[in-house]
């Protein structure tokens, strides 16, 4: 059915596109043909009957040359629209949505300036048409290749509509309560959310280092730790590397994640929420975190600034373990074992058991020797805390 209307539309705009093509050429059918019923007006249809006789024979040759040629041009039509259904099934429909709001953009601004130079003689009428072709095809490339950064532009949106919900939620709840409307953020009856309501998010390197599972097991962290399935897909990619030293830090990060979920206190999920237009699973990470309202704990430096500045709560390890780790004061002396040397001529380097270095000064000589130390300053970073010590005079 769908091809007997193609063939008589086909048909049909060849049938009067012959039609005006030979009408053009009634006046010389006139010049050459010098007759009286060729000059003669005919009335009311305000043509000559040379014109008429021109467009009914071009009518008719367009015709049948659009209906033995409509078969042809039907199936490099179903061929062209079989080509673009695939590439456009191939194309995630992000890409797709913001390929189309691209074109619209582009040939908008096309008709705008198109209008402005169509009155140039000549070449007015082929402006707007070069226009749409290059300003549609910049529409779309840019809004492909900046689709993430447009969407950025718009991430309040969702978080106003949430906001809105929660307020028309509030006040049905303070209607039926009687006008009792709840503080924001609070629910109705006035205690704070239910701890396991809230979501802590793991990144890899966090996994991987294994100190979770301690802090788990302590019962520190309140709430639902959630693991995305792109930081486990991650997890496989690197206990899968061909590196021996990747290998064997993916395989740890994996009985990690099973000690937790097995031995731990804190609940455990595992969501499929992916985002397929974010390629960095860190980035992955800080727009779940937006979503669920949560915090990720990490140890990632790098992911920590990111995620504050994307207004992400974060839970650092690392600062973590330098606030617990025991206060050491000047004068302060304890015994340790000098392992290398410092970056300075003479000093030593040392190391306490929770892996606090210790730079002595004159330490060089009691190279490999237990030694008593002296503190005389301390430095506290956010990579960790250093301590300074010279030999203790015994």
């Amino acid at each position: 059915m769908l091809d007997r209307v193609l063939r008589f539309f086909i048909t049909l705009f060849l049938a009067i596109a012959g039609g005006a093509l030979l009408d053009l050429a009634s006046p010389l059918l006139t010049l050459y043909i010098s007759t009286e019923i060729l000059k003669m007006d005919m009335g009311a249809i305000k043509i000559t009957m040379a014109s008429l006789l021109c467009i009914l024979l071009g009518a008719i040759l367009g015709g049948l040359i659009g209906f033995f040629l409509s078969p042809y041009l039907i199936r490099r039509l179903k061929k062209f629209s079989i080509w673009v259904e695939t590439q456009l099934g191939k194309m995630p429909i992000h890409d797709v949505i913001a390929g189309a709001i691209g074109l619209s953009i582009g040939l908008i601004i096309a008709n705008l300036l198109g209008y402005s130079f169509a009155k140039i003689p000549v070449v007015g009428d082929y402006i707007p048409v070069i226009f749409s072709i290059v300003f549609g095809y910049l529409g779309i490339h840019v809004t492909i290749k900046k689709r993430e950064e447009l969407a950025g532009l718009f991430d309040f949106i969702p978080r106003f509509m949430k906001e809105l919900s929660r307020a028309r939620e509030a006040k049905n709840q303070a209607d039926k309560t009687g006008g009792n409307q709840p503080v924001a953020g609070v629910p109705a009856d006035g205690k704070a959310p239910a701890a396991d309501k809230l979501y802590k998010l793991l990144d890899t390197s966090v996994i991987i280092d294994g100190r979770i599972a301690d802090i788990c097991d302590t019962g520190f962290i309140e709430g639902t730790l959630l693991i995305p399935v792109f930081v486990l897909e991650e997890l496989q990619h690197i206990a899968d590397s061909a590196d021996v030293l990747k290998r064997t830090r993916g395989r740890r990060g994996l009985d990690i994640l099973q000690r937790i979920r097995q031995g731990t206190k804190v609940k455990v999920e595992i969501t499929n929420v992916d985002f397929d237009d974010i390629a960095e699973v860190d980035s992955k990470l800080v727009r779940l975190g937006q979503q669920v309202g949560g915090k990720i704990i990490t140890n990632d430096f790098n992911l920590n600034k990111v995620a504050q500045l994307r207004g992400v709560p974060v839970l650092n390890i690392n600062e973590l373990s330098n606030a617990v780790k025991p206060v050491v004061i000047p004068g302060e002396t304890m015994r340790v074992t000098v392992v290398k040397s410092g970056k300075e001529p003479g000093q030593g380097v040392a190391y306490l058991d929770d892996g606090t270095m210790i730079v002595i000064e004159n330490g060089h000589r009691h190279m490999n020797e237990t030694i008593q130390v002296e503190v005389t300053s301390a430095l506290q970073t956010a990579a960790g805390r250093m301590i300074f010590a010279k030999p203790a005079h015994v």
